[in-house]
């Protein structure tokens, strides 16, 4: 879901957290302490490094465990979430006669914790897959797997298709067509020539030889079948839209009347292809790349029958091989250790918790909210919200680089935010899946078509608002431009973002910085462009367009100066959209802060003011360490900034910090006030 708060190592804790949510006042026996010295390295000036200031002793203490990539408050969170999944899916494992939806997690849970039985049936459970591609004869049968091997839950070959919001019209669904077909995290990946890259194509074409060679393949075939498949990658990443262009909502609409579709792919019946992935297109469809479409056309005749069919059988393999046997499992790892830098492999219970709660997620989710989640805790989130919505409504209409006219619209859009708190108003019921005790890859296919299934059938549907982006559990939140609307699932609703016990200050610096990030979402780069109504369209006066970009620019530059790992920077264009949102909602956050009693009355906790302990509850959300080629990867991949930079940019910007901690000319992380961005 586009615009979450996570990120990369984002979304991640200083103290181990307890069970539950706390309820009781900080001085419960066992309460983490709120804001901890002994996390901190005061050493540091703040006006030096605020980052540092207050996480560095946490940093040095923390470092990444073997079987992650990255290590900080989200994780810790994450890790807290993931056992006590494993306690509900357990518990069900042994209670799977109590009702449907408990043998259903419970069931599937078993299969997916059977090692021994999965290990016995090796690659067997694809087989016939496997087998059926290698007899395909004829170009139109290779035309007619693409679109059938996504109906089946093999990813998506070639290219992406899914049914969705109208971004013109967003209470209709439409059926739009995307670029994809590739298997590394970005294009530039198969593109670039610097050393890194070179050796990642080198890791992923041995690893492709390794994978076919596991289901059968010699020496000679399964060499061929890499550099097959590495070269329909290659010449389809060529022609994909860079991670930046992705940002443009313009350039990504482009309505197409289904008839019309020959003109860009004349080798592709698209009626028929339409019906073979059972979904009724209508008459038009959303292109977001046209080149790229008309590419991968060109592409079908162009190359040799046998080198697709190897395509489609790693479309096959790489789908399915985290629930086959040992071999599978563990060859995937290797590459991804490339990749990541990860030491050691995620415990088996940890991925198979993931993996249902993808699967059956609100099955699940119900049995979180009822064990973990208090009810009182949505009425607050929702006071919280109401308070940082008010005072953002202050805030715009005390802007001076905006006019009336577009402040009318802000205004309109802000006020038509829907808000959704922990999780949904109703539940999937998940009707038509069938999970077994026995047979793992038989749970995930049923799941993956079930999923498809409930996708290509809101085609023609009225557009379901109350559907959620993740599910309950989750240690995140989001904006969605199409419905307007912002997310707060129950599992981010913990400390260090949330605790009824906590002064205002902690929470005020952690959610309520959270709950203005989704809300600044509306009015970033990317949000400002859709309407109250969520519609794709331009409700502002030019000039007051002109302004907002050139202070958004402001923005970008500050993040590409931003260094990590000595020689790599961050990218200020991809990650515009998450530093807007960080430097508009602290800014809102503070600022209803201020109207609280307790700021109001000054009182020092542990020696801090309230402003004080306000930046330090916002700098230890994104303490965060990473592991080298982890945070290589996230700077390309990812449109969130690293945990440093997110703390100290936009602090930098705020007044208020700088009168918190005596920064003062001389101090590193000094900004003048007249370049210091004030935007929302």
């Amino acid at each position: 879901m586009r615009n979450s708060i996570c990120l990369h190592g984002v979304l991640m804790a200083g103290a181990l957290l307890t069970g539950t949510v706390s309820f009781a006042g900080p001085d419960k026996p066992g309460q983490p302490k709120y804001i901890d010295k002994s996390n901190m390295d005061q050493a540091v000036k703040p006006g030096d490094n605020f980052y540092r200031y207050a996480n560095g002793s946490w940093l040095k203490n923390n470092p990444v465990p073997g079987s992650k990539t990255r290590w900080g408050s989200f994780d810790v969170l994450r890790e807290e979430s993931s056992k006590r999944l494993q306690t509900l899916l357990t518990e069900a494992a042994k209670n799977t006669g109590k009702d449907r939806s408990t043998q259903m997690i419970g069931d599937y849970y078993t299969s997916a914790m059977d090692s021994a039985a999965i290990e016995a049936k090796g690659f067997l459970p694809v087989q016939p897959d496997l087998s059926r591609l290698a007899a395909i004869s004829n170009l139109e049968e290779i035309i007619n797997e693409i679109a059938s091997l996504r109906t089946q839950g093999f990813g998506a070959p070639l290219f992406g298709m899914f049914v969705g919001q109208d971004r013109k019209n967003v209470t209709t669904n439409i059926v739009q067509l995307s670029q994809g077909g590739t298997t590394l995290p970005d294009r530039d990946y198969y593109l670039k020539n610097d050393p890194r890259s070179r050796s990642i194509r080198e890791a992923y074409r041995a690893h492709l030889q390794k994978m076919f060679a596991l289901v059968g393949e010699g020496a000679m075939a399964s060499n061929n079948s890499a550099d097959a498949v590495l070269r329909i990658e290659t010449a389809l990443a060529k022609v994909q839209f860079s991670r930046v262009e992705m940002r443009d909502p313009y350039k990504l609409y482009n309505k197409y009347a289904v008839k019309d579709l020959a003109t860009l792919t004349p080798g592709l019946n698209w009626a028929d292809l339409f019906g073979k992935m059972k979904v009724q297109a209508g008459d038009s469809v959303l292109v977001n790349n046209p080149q790229f479409l008309k590419t991968a056309d060109a592409l079908l005749s162009a190359v040799p029958l046998n080198d697709w069919k190897s395509y489609l059988r790693w479309a096959v393999l790489k789908t399915t091989a985290p629930y086959l046997s040992s071999a599978f499992v563990k060859q995937t790892f290797e590459f991804n250790q490339v990749l990541t830098g990860q030491a050691e492999q995620t415990p088996r219970w940890q991925r198979m918790s993931s993996l249902i709660d993808g699967d059956l997620g609100d099955l699940l989710g119900q049995l979180y909210v009822e064990k973990y989640f208090k009810p009182e805790a949505k009425q607050r989130m929702l006071d919280l919200v109401n308070n940082l919505q008010a005072t953002f409504e202050e805030r715009i209409k005390r802007l001076d680089w905006m006019s009336d006219v577009t402040k009318e619209k802000a205004l309109e859009k802000l006020h038509a935010f829907t808000k959704k708190i922990a999780y949904p108003d109703k539940w999937k019921t998940y009707d038509g899946i069938v999970i077994t005790r026995n047979d793992l890859m038989s749970n995930v296919r049923s799941c993956n078509v079930w999923g498809y299934n409930d996708m290509v059938t809101r085609m023609g549907q009225p557009v379901d608002k109350t559907r959620w982006g993740m599910t309950p559990p989750t240690i995140n939140a989001y904006y969605s431009p199409t419905n307007n609307e912002i997310a707060f699932p129950a599992g981010i609703l913990q400390f260090p973002f949330f605790d009824f016990g906590a002064d205002d200050a902690v929470n005020y610096g952690g959610i309520g910085a959270v709950i203005g990030h989704e809300m600044t979402h509306g009015f970033d780069d990317q949000g400002r462009q859709s309407a109250a109504d969520g519609n794709l369209k331009d409700w502002w006066t030019k000039e007051d367009a002109d302004k907002f970009t050139s202070k958004a620019n402001e923005v970008v530059k500050q993040y590409d100066a931003f260094a990590v790992l000595d020689t790599l920077h961050v990218n200020g264009k991809l990650t515009l959209g998450e530093n807007l949102a960080d430097l508009g909602g602290l800014n809102i956050a503070y600022e209803a802060y201020t109207k609280t009693k307790e700021f109001k009355e000054g009182k020092k906790i542990d020696g801090f003011t309230p402003a004080q302990r306000f930046f330090l509850s916002w700098a230890q959300v994104w303490r965060n360490n990473a592991v080298p080629k982890t945070q290589a990867q996230l700077l390309l991949t990812d449109p969130h900034s690293p945990g440093e930079a997110r703390a100290n940019g936009p602090i930098v910007n705020m007044d208020a910090w700088y009168a918190a901690f005596d920064v003062k000319p001389g101090d590193k992380l000094y900004k003048p006030e007249a370049q210091r961005t004030k935007i929302w």
